[in-house]
């Protein structure tokens, strides 16, 4: 058989196979999830059902300091930039993988200086090139390529294109986190300066109450207990603030880590006291069935569940023998003068296969572990999904109820006021004790810290919602690792 019938031979046996070739394993097929209709939570006041959008839903508060920050924790935060990273190393993953459909070709090339004994040769027949000094040169390239004839390089790639989307959403799933963390730790700074509010106005308060006792006592009129109980009272709230000025610096320490900077970089930023916002009249939920869309992490629970999948026809694929083509093409020469002459190429072309006949049952082994790997990816996708829906559900709650207890707070700290006003004015006509007055300012001075806690409490609750709807990111775009100035991921 001539070099070319040669050529065509194997150039048809690779055509052939490649038409016949086949992917073992199952086909992923997308699972099937059953969604409740509605939320068993009821939808209530500032909660409307329908097609929800919550991409940018921080704007909804009118904040332009939080929006600034929450487009810094998406080009700063370090976790987000390692998953970033993370899609990048599953990027450079699927080219490994993708490499198998092709050839792997080496170069090499070498220069030998040999002498052979004279000894060992016939003296009457003497050979050419043998015998004496001689110097072979020698270049050339060796090729293997694997035919994918069951599909194991496929189904490798398949794994591994199914991996960088997993990688995608669970960068996606980090910047959802990320936004929220970053604005419920704003609304508690704010919540904390509030509270931080109200005890400074109850210490000016009682002030005035230890002057006016001390002030009783000295005409006589009153006893001394009056003074000590209005010290005790003026004390104890003077010693909540450090406490609230602790909690206040730590939490802007966390928010400034949030965004990848030093801790007590946001200190000038976010000290001055603000109010905290009030939530928007009307908050789009959506379905349950949404989720299935806009939750990262239950799209990419469902993209490892697909990577895995397509492991099993990795593993499969081993029942099965390897069909290769070894190919090498050489030129030798005795001198460097004859090196490019047609006489000193040199090739082969060997096809080969390999098969797996014994393996002592590691093979299937192998494959029951992919099984099994796979219905514990499905498993997690499903509890992906219940964990979802319970946060959900329980944001619904917790805003719902937070709304109710903060408008029963604000009617209390109302009562609470005008009734230390009314016991103040009793005490100093002498119709009351100062118990009263007391009673009156420690319960109004606990309605305050309870109301701005709840003002705090409330918004969070709804960025809670927002994150367990998965808002914050842009399905549509592509991920590059920036991020516009809406906070989302850009172009």
């Amino acid at each position: 058989m001539s070099k070319s019938q040669v050529v065509r031979f194997l150039a048809l046996t690779v055509v052939v196979l490649a038409m016949t070739s086949c992917k073992v394993g199952p086909d992923y097929v997308p699972p099937e999830t059953d969604m409740p209709e509605l939320w068993y939570q009821d939808i209530a006041t500032g909660l409307v059902s329908g097609e929800s959008a919550h991409q940018t839903w921080w704007v909804a508060f009118g904040d332009p300091l939080l929006d600034g920050l929450i487009m810094r924790a998406g080009n700063g935060n370090l976790s987000l930039k390692s998953a970033m990273s993370r899609i990048s190393q599953a990027r450079s993953q699927r080219g490994v993988a993708a490499s198998g459909w092709y050839p792997q070709v080496d170069a090499l090339g070498d220069i030998t200086r040999t002498r052979t004994s004279e000894g060992i040769l016939p003296t009457d027949t003497p050979i050419p090139g043998l015998g004496g000094t001689n110097t072979i040169y020698r270049a050339g390239f060796d090729a293997t390529w694997e035919i994918d004839v069951w599909g194991r390089i496929s189904r490798g790639v398949e794994a591994t294109d199914a991996a960088i989307e997993a990688s995608v959403e669970d960068y996606r799933d980090i910047m959802v986190v990320l936004f929220a963390e970053v604005a419920i730790n704003y609304f508690e700074v704010r919540a904390l300066q509030e509270r931080i509010k109200y005890a400074n106005a109850n210490v000016r308060s009682q002030r005035g109450m230890v002057t006016l006792t001390q002030d009783r006592l000295d005409a006589e009129i009153a006893p001394e207990l009056d003074v000590r109980q209005a010290e005790l009272n003026l004390y104890s709230t003077e010693s909540l603030i450090p406490t609230l000025r602790t909690a206040l610096l730590q939490t802007i320490n966390r928010i400034g880590v949030l965004l990848g900077e030093e801790p007590g970089k946001l200190r000038d930023e976010l000290i001055a006291p603000r109010e905290v916002p009030d939530p928007p009249d009307a908050v789009m939920v959506g379905l349950p069935a949404n989720l299935l869309r806009q939750r990262p992490d239950i799209r990419r629970a469902e993209r490892q569940l697909a990577a895995q999948t397509a492991l099993i026809g990795v593993s499969t694929a081993d029942l099965y023998p390897r069909f290769t083509l070894f190919g090498s093409l050489t030129r030798e020469s005795l001198g460097s003068s004859q090196f490019f002459d047609s006489g000193s190429t040199a090739w082969s072309i060997l096809p080969g296969v390999r098969w797996n006949i014994f393996t002592a049952g590691r093979i299937r082994s192998e494959i029951e572990i992919a099984k099994a790997q796979t219905e514990q990816a499905l498993i997690a996708y499903e509890a992906t999904v219940l964990l979802a829906l319970e946060e959900v559900e329980n944001a619904l709650i917790g805003y719902q109820q937070e709304r109710i207890r903060r408008n029963l707070l604000r009617k209390s700290v109302k009562a609470g006021e005008k009734s230390v006003e009314l016991a103040e004015i009793l005490y100093r006509t002498g119709v009351t004790n100062f118990q009263n007055v007391l009673d009156m300012q420690r319960s109004l001075a606990e309605q305050q810290d309870r109301l701005a806690a709840s003002e705090g409490l409330v918004v969070q609750y709804l960025v809670s919602l927002y994150k367990a709807l998965g808002g914050g990111w842009q399905p549509d775009n592509p991920v590059d690792g920036s991020v516009s100035s809406t906070g989302t991921a850009a172009n």
